[in-house]
């Protein structure tokens, strides 16, 4: 790729951020704009020495390559600039397509586990080849004359289709965007779709029934603990110190392995990395070194320790995510209470999956919602916290300038989990605790 100039539009959002740190690290000029707000982003940027300036049309040059964000549309003032100054422009998704190319691509999708699942990935393949990535907490890194490109693919409004990967891992199919897709069988569409203009293989969860229908052009290998799954794990025990499971592959062992992840989801990652792995004849002892020192990804089971107490911050904000992440607290942390804090994100989705957030935040200890996070897409619902609340036992809405509820717990832990700005919440809660 010939050194060049790439300008960002929405230079702090998690995948372009990400971008931008791959694109640097290859040897271009990056800059780019955004809201002058602190987001967890901005740090990597900032540790790259990439300007990141508030947005004005003024900041757009003759020569400039433009990679505008997803969520900005063509009536944004910079956008306007561009095209005025003759300049190339590229979504996020178009110019990530093209990027892949000329690597062995393994992208990731699914409605969950995407980050966690590519994250994981990322980190085993760098140990064992030369490897590029791009993961949707904001982590980029450009490797030049890489062998491998690890991805996340996210299937909202079909962005994913600008990918032809070598590989694709699925996770799972689920109904999260119901601002965009009509329902089930359309995001089943969409991932049918996409599974056609994968070059070598798919890895797709098995238990997933969706995903089982799958037709492609290419061979369709499941995952999971089934015996009718191609890759399997076995023996799989799962303790206060992560999760181990031998994995075999038509019943030939490949080996055994040991993440130091939380949750029978971190099983069903880390053996997709295993079939990706196996199926590019990697050697499985290097692969199972990797997988046991990695250390996580942002935002996903993050956790800290303040006085006596665990916070953990979490991206979830569907049901099965909410899930998961509990599951996780609970393998980890099997003696000690488990405060679940969720802000629910968008009116559509949080109307869409009323029943399913009920039963879910019920298995927590405790449960306290904050008000609905409204996006710049969705400002306004009939569904409130107080809907939700109201139907757990002894759950209750709190609010970011009355944190005190939680200072009633001792040597537990609280689990924030949201895709807004849940964050706050934390810190004010982390401030209280600290003075208390």
């Amino acid at each position: 790729m010939t050194e060049a100039t790439y300008y960002f539009i929405g230079i702090k959002g998690s995948g372009m951020s990400a971008l931008a740190l791959v694109l640097h690290d290859l040897g271009h000029q990056v800059l780019g704009s955004d809201i002058t707000q602190y987001t967890f982003t901005q740090k990597g940027l900032a540790a790259a020495g990439i300007k990141m300036l508030p947005f004005d049309p003024a900041n757009l040059k003759p020569g400039y390559t433009v990679i505008a964000g997803n969520s900005f549309t063509d009536d944004h003032p910079e956008i306007k600039r561009a095209k005025e100054l003759g300049l190339t422009i590229y979504r996020y998704h178009e110019f990530l397509g093209k990027l892949i190319e000329g690597y062995t691509s393994i992208g990731v999708a699914g409605a969950h586990g995407k980050t966690s699942t590519t994250g994981l990935l990322a980190h085993t393949l760098s140990g064992v080849a030369k490897t590029s990535y791009l993961i949707g907490d904001g982590t980029g890194k450009g490797i030049p004359d890489s062998k491998f490109f690890v991805f996340e693919a996210d299937e909202y409004r079909r962005h994913f289709l600008a990918y032809h990967p070598d590989y694709m891992i699925m996770t799972n199919i689920d109904f999260d965007h119901p601002d965009y897709y009509t329902g089930f069988e359309d995001v089943y569409d969409a991932f049918e779709t996409e599974a056609n203009q994968v070059k070598k293989a798919i890895v797709a969860w098995g238990d997933d029934p969706w995903l089982r229908k799958l037709k492609a052009k290419v061979p369709v290998y499941y995952y999971g603990i089934s015996d009718r799954d191609d890759f399997q794990a076995r023996n799989v025990d799962r303790d206060t110190k992560g999760s181990s499971f031998d994995a075999y592959f038509h019943d030939q062992l490949i080996g055994h392995f040991f993440v130091p992840l939380f949750g029978e989801h971190s099983v069903l990652n880390a053996l997709a990395v295993v079939a990706v792995a196996h199926m590019e004849k990697l050697d499985a002892k290097l692969i199972a070194r990797e997988l046991g020192n990695f250390s996580g990804v942002k935002r996903r089971f993050a956790e800290k320790d303040l006085k006596d107490m665990i916070i953990v911050d979490d991206y979830a904000h569907h049901p099965n995510e909410i899930k998961a992440t509990l599951d996780a607290a609970r393998q980890k942390y099997p003696d000690k209470a488990i405060i679940a804090v969720f802000q629910p994100h968008t009116f559509s989705r949080t109307q869409a999956y009323e029943p399913q957030y009920v039963q879910v935040l019920s298995q927590a200890d405790q449960t306290f919602l904050t008000p609905i996070f409204s996006s710049a897409r969705e400002k306004t619902g009939k569904i409130r916290s107080e809907d939700i609340t109201a139907q757990i036992k002894g759950a209750a809405v709190i609010h970011q300038e009355d944190m005190k509820p939680l200072l009633q717990y001792h040597n537990a832990v609280v689990v924030f989990m949201g895709a807004g700005d849940i964050q706050k919440y934390e810190k004010a809660y982390e401030t209280l605790l600290a003075e208390e």
